[in-house]
């Protein structure tokens, strides 16, 4: 699903198997980061990563960032977009944050939408530098 659209077939590479294992053990073993993953009769369908930050701006705020949001194209238009992040910002307020954060591609104009529809502002700009 990381490769399922122009942008990710550009910067994925799903033969190198090893890399996104390494990664996943990482997100895994470190209690402020969760995984999600939707399943639909027994086939993956949709994932999302929800990172918490503690900060001390807005009064030593915790911040849910949400990143990696994926839907697999069959499960497109079903409502399971909304699910999962419905599902995260419940999560987020569950583990105490004050704020859930994503950023989305500049070019993806369909996806801001669907955020601002869910309540999701864009109130900032965001800025990458590629290492």
């Amino acid at each position: 699903m990381l490769a399922d659209d122009p942008l990710g077939a550009a910067r994925e590479a799903p033969e190198e198997l090893e890399r996104y294992v390494a990664a996943f053990e990482t997100i895994d073993a470190d209690p402020h980061q969760f995984l999600a993953v939707a399943e639909r009769d027994g086939e993956v369908v949709g994932t999302f990563q929800l990172t918490f930050i503690s900060g001390l701006s807005r009064q030593g705020a915790t911040r849910a960032q949400l990143e990696a949001v994926r839907v697999h194209s069959s499960a497109r238009g079903s409502g399971l977009g909304r699910q999962l992040i419905s599902w995260a910002i419940d999560e987020a307020r569950r583990r105490g944050a004050a704020l859930v954060q994503l950023t989305s591609d500049a070019s993806r104009s369909d996806a801001h939408r669907f955020y601002e529809r869910l309540g999701f502002e864009a109130s900032h700009t965001g800025f990458k530098l590629a290492l």
